[in-house]
């Protein structure tokens, strides 16, 4: 009689005092069919007791507690540092608004074992308020005025993605992110902070010859920007100044043409839409970033320590 070996996953969800939404993601990750797998919750500098509330309910699952909130990137990459220094094979970053179904790391499994030039895998992505109507089924990298949009986002699912293929990037609300990937092109890059860092990690390991897949029987729910709001100032600071800096990274002359051209007609456009609403400085703040995204110094990603790798 022989025993069938999973492969070992380590889930990472990154948490900022979000104590309530994060217990019911957890709830629903134990859920999980899958049958190899640890919580790991990564407690990015939370004050509203979300390190004990967690323990006292699921005292199973592991904690990385940070001190001192330093951006999503950063806390993410603390959570994958924990993965890589456990006996993992598979790392899935995860946003703590989320519901997953029961089959979703499954599926995500599934399609990643099919072929070892398979780096990460994502889900098909609905709205958590509005069951049936898509957030992403994978991502496309355009280099506009935002360098990336969700494919799907706002279609009721009527089958229109109902295969699995290639995409040019997943986004970070939930990626199963291959181990040997993760150790050979490093972990996210803290440059981006806020935003597009999932697209330049997934950027990474194609410019590596690896692959991004959405895998479209794998299901999440996501409650989309819960924790960071919409747009706002501080958020849209953060946009525009990732945004640049992705471009400068990975844009040619064409892709800059786009941007600069997108850019200076949306975000006029942008300010008279949220003049009404005395909400037109998240359109300067925009602005801002952009500029602020041409001065940063441009360094190289952050490797994989070596005392992960096995």
């Amino acid at each position: 009689m022989t025993t069938e070996k999973h492969p070992r996953v380590a889930c990472l969800v990154l948490n900022y005092n979000g104590r309530d939404i994060t217990l019911e993601a957890i709830s629903s990750l134990l859920d999980m069919t899958y049958p190899a797998f640890d919580v790991i919750h990564v407690d990015n500098g939370s004050t509203d007791g979300s390190s004990e509330a967690v323990a006292e309910a699921f005292p199973d699952v592991i904690q990385e507690r940070i001190e001192e909130n330093k951006g999503p990137t950063q806390g993410l990459n603390r959570g994958l540092l924990a993965g890589l220094a456990g006996d993992y094979d598979y790392l899935l970053s995860l946003n703590n608004d989320i519901e997953a179904d029961p089959e979703m790391l499954t599926e995500l499994v599934r399609l990643a074992e099919s072929d070892p030039s398979i780096g990460c895998v994502g889900p098909k992505t609905f709205y958590y308020w509005d069951r049936q109507r898509l957030w992403s089924a994978g991502g496309v990298i355009r280099f506009k005025e935002s360098v990336t949009q969700e494919r799907g986002m706002g279609e009721i699912d009527r089958g229109q993605y109902e295969r699995d293929e290639e995409v040019d990037y997943l986004n970070g609300c939930a990626i199963l992110m291959r181990r040997s990937v993760v150790e050979q092109v490093g972990i996210w890059d803290p440059i981006f902070n806020l935003a597009v860092e999932d697209a330049d990690w997934c950027m990474r390991i194609k410019e590596a010859g690896f692959r991004c897949m959405y895998a479209h029987k794998s299901v999440l729910w996501h409650m989309v920007s819960h924790t960071a709001g919409n747009y706002q100032a501080r958020r849209t600071f953060f946009t525009g100044r990732a945004n640049t800096i992705f471009v400068r990274r990975y844009g040619g002359p064409l892709q800059w043409l786009t941007f600069v051209l997108f850019t200076a007609v949306a975000l006029p456009l942008a300010f008279l839409r949220e003049l009404p609403k005395r909400n037109h400085g998240a359109a300067v703040a925009k602005l801002k970033g952009v500029l602020a995204g041409l001065r940063v110094p441009m360094t190289a990603p952050t490797a994989a320590p070596d005392a992960g790798k096995r």
